[in-house]
């Protein structure tokens, strides 16, 4: 009997245990995947440079899809409402959520990551960037620990990326072809219920 319960308890520990780790990997991902390309170098902000305002931002921002390196997210101005996706292959995952502004600044996505796989599971993320704004040149870090860069050149330059803010939508078509794939990873891990017999207690 001791034993079967120090079974019991150890299967338990290693089942919450791999929630977790899958929990922490999708987590870390989500954060990670919102990202411009690291192609940009590291600049100093110059002193007389100002937070962009949330009208600011919002202007920047809406009905633009940004282009990753491995994605695309898409602030929609309706209801402020996100769609993204990234990775490839079995790793890809595609999110829905809201794109938020402050007038720090501050512009966030926030949104849930779905996994199409049954094991990767639903997380929450967060991924938020600082605008700061001079003579018409706008620079960028990701917080809370990005270095600053040239987000956009007072004349924008092919490398900015700014550049890769563009009105088409290309996620919606994305996502169509990938929520599915997750319903039926989460219709394959619903666990077997079978219906009693007749008569039975």
């Amino acid at each position: 009997m001791f034993r079967n319960n120090r079974q019991a308890v150890a299967s338990s520990h290693r089942t919450k245990m791999h929630g977790l780790n899958i929990g922490l990997a999708l987590l870390a991902y989500s954060l990670v995947s919102v990202m411009p390309a690291a192609a940009a170098e590291p600049v100093k902000v110059p002193a007389q440079a100002r937070a962009m305002t949330a009208a600011e931002l919002y202007v920047l921002y809406r009905d633009k899809t940004w282009q990753w390196p491995d994605g695309a997210g898409r602030m929609q101005d309706k209801d402020r409402s996100f769609i993204g996706w990234s990775g490839s292959g079995d790793d890809t995952r595609w999110a829905e959520g809201r794109w938020v502004l402050s007038d720090t600044g501050l512009m966030c996505l926030k949104a849930d990551w779905y996994g199409i796989q049954a094991k990767q599971g639903k997380e929450a993320g967060k991924s938020c960037f600082r605008h700061r704004i001079y003579e018409d040149t706008i620079y960028q870090k990701k917080e809370p620990s990005g270095s600053w860069y040239v987000f956009k050149h007072a004349k924008a330059a092919d490398s900015d990326e700014f550049k890769k803010l563009i009105a088409e939508d290309t996620v919606s078509a994305q996502l169509a072809k990938l929520q599915p794939l997750t319903q039926e990873a989460d219709a394959k891990q619903q666990p077997f219920s079978a219906q009693a017999p007749s008569g039975a207690n």
